[in-house]
């Protein structure tokens, strides 16, 4: 900022809380300096202000306080957003001050004649160690607008109570804090009317499952009001990791990768001993969100397992259908921007709408005995860190581009099984089609390599994951209805990557639409296994694979 923002009042920082024209004068503070943050999301939107709506008061440690103000930033178009914004003050004398980057000042102040600096308080170690300490010591403040209700998970260790912190310097949409080199503090910055799926996952497979293979839920806080409560934050055991397994599968594809030009088909054993035990771990995690009612143990409501209902199915249908439409359309606009193998898959795809419409018509009417859950929602390789000998799962926030209602909805576990399995899909795709080995191989060869690699890692990882449950589980009601629904959250993983490869990186579009055609393939296979044809619907037109069109 060229210049520092200044505010002043005569009042003492600790009575604030109330003061109204404080509020109205640090709105004109804020607005400002909240664009200069990564978190703030409206900074591409046309802002037509900022105001304070409520000031939570936290005790801090040396009898002065900290706020926690929620913001709401509003728009020419649109709904406002409520943003989170933890608030000190630092006199000019203390020497904490220098450890403040720029980033975390906000503008200097004079508050009944005191100078100082209010600053973005995760920067201030007096209030790190208030938020950890209350949620160790599962503390409830009361405030003039509900209760700060802070929570203590299985994950926080006894004896933990006071440890030193430090801010993670990383900047994302949330703020980062670590305690004692054994837990992760994430404060949310934009807030929803809602509890955060996430907090809600990680604590129920710590507390109510006991899944290991998650960094443990250490506790959370929460604004708990009468209408609806809202996470502000949550506490998580720091996982050791040396990479994702995106990161962890890049590796191993090297060594097949450097066979490929030699027309050797090569993948080491532990590559399969690996996918294998993720494949296990994904079923584990599922086996552990799955909790029916059982004797003298009805099952929490926000995580019962639930049929197909017609209401869910219409949901989907809905969904998948837009999408489906918006990105026939945006294939269509940009067909001539695509290379020649890109092309022949695009007009397989276009040719297969009839199909893939009485796939939905089919969906929306097929007897499915199988259950829905929680589940993880964004599950992909990227999700998984790679431990020395094992996986822990991470962020459990759910679909980024979807509500935080519409992430509460309970699917069938093979949504997060597609979503895994399109993931190896990308992995090899992108290793073959683009690296410097293999160019000016052909690539209809390249593709043949990379389907024999993709289909022995995913039935591979299919398979370790079925053996997870048993048989029969009452998740799954048969191979049947498995199959039919791993095709539906393919096909719609698939449709849906394919509108960002298009809009981004139009040399990768051949990944999801061979995706797409994988899935057509096996929808005619039921057509044809079920015998109900329908005159009126072509069989999929596989002979344009073989040639070019244009």
């Amino acid at each position: 900022m060229s210049s520092t923002p200044f505010i002043s009042s005569i009042t003492a920082w600790p009575d604030l809380a109330t003061d109204t024209q404080f509020r109205a004068d640090l709105a004109q503070l804020l607005l400002p300096y909240i664009n200069t943050c990564r978190w703030f999301a409206g900074k591409a939107r046309q802002q037509t202000g900022c105001s304070v709506q409520t000031v939570h008061t936290l005790p801090l440690p040396d009898d002065s306080v900290a706020y926690l103000l929620i913001l709401e930033a509003t728009y020419a178009d649109g709904i406002p957003e409520s943003y989170q914004l933890p608030l000190a003050f630092l006199p000019d004398n203390a020497s904490a001050l220098e450890a403040v980057p720029d980033k975390g000042r906000i503008g200097t102040a004079t508050l009944a004649d005191q100078p100082g600096t209010l600053i973005d308080a995760i920067y201030d170690e007096r209030f790190r160690t208030a938020l950890f300490s209350a949620i160790y010591a599962n503390q409830t403040i009361a405030q003039p607008e509900g209760t700060l209700a802070f929570h203590r998970g299985k994950g926080l260790a006894d004896g933990d109570a006071s440890l030193p912190s430090q801010v993670l310097p990383v900047d994302s949409s949330n703020s980062a804090m670590t305690f004692g080199g054994k837990y992760f503090l994430k404060l949310y910055r934009k807030l929803f009317n809602e509890t955060n799926p996430e907090v809600e996952m990680v604590a129920f497979l710590t507390d109510e499952s006991e899944f290991a293979h998650i960094p443990a839920f250490g506790g959370s806080l929460v604004w708990q009001r009468p209408q609806t409560d809202i996470t502000l934050g949550m506490v998580q055991r720091l996982v050791p990791n040396d990479k994702d397994s995106w990161a962890q599968t890049g590796d191993y594809l090297n060594d097949f990768l450097y066979a490929v030009p030699q027309r050797l088909f090569a993948i080491r054993e532990d590559v399969f001993d690996k996918v294998e035990l993720l494949g296990r771990r994904t079923g584990e995690m599922h086996c552990a969100l799955y909790k029916p009612d059982r004797p003298n143990e009805p099952a929490n409501p926000a995580f019962a397992p639930e049929p197909f209902t017609n209401e869910y199915r219409d949901f989907l249908i809905r969904r998948f259908e837009d999408l489906l439409d918006r990105r026939y359309a945006l294939l269509i606009d940009n067909y001539t921007r695509l290379d020649a193998q890109a092309q022949r898959l695009a007009w397989v795809f276009m040719e297969a709408k009839e199909m893939i419409d009485a796939f939905v018509d089919d969906f929306r009417t097929r007897p499915l005995d199988s259950l829905r859950i929680r589940i993880h929602g964004d599950y992909h390789l990227g999700q998984v860190l790679a431990t020395e000998s094992d996986f822990v799962l991470i962020d459990f926030e759910g679909e980024p581009e979807s509500s935080i209602s519409e992430r509460k909805i309970k699917h069938s576990p093979l949504k997060d099984v597609a979503g895994m399995i399109r993931s190896y899909h990308y992995a090899v795709s992108a290793k073959l089609f683009n690296s410097a080995e293999t160019e000016g191989i052909d690539p209809d060869h390249l593709q043949r390599v990379s389907d024999r690699w993709f289909y022995l890692i995913r039935d591979t990882f299919l398979d370790a994951y079925l053996d997870t449950f048993g048989a029969p589980h009452p998740l799954f009601k048969n191979n049947n209805e498995i199959n039919f629904l791993l095709l539906i959250y393919l096909l719609e993983k698939a449709v849906y990557e394919l509108g960002y490869e298009i809009s981004y990186r139009p040399s990768w579009v051949k990944i999801p639409l061979k995706g797409i055609i994988d899935v057509v393939r096996e929808i005619e296979k039921i057509r044809l296994s079920d015998g109900d044809l329908i005159p009126d619907v072509p069989m999929l037109q596989t002979g344009l694979l073989q040639g070019k069109h244009s």
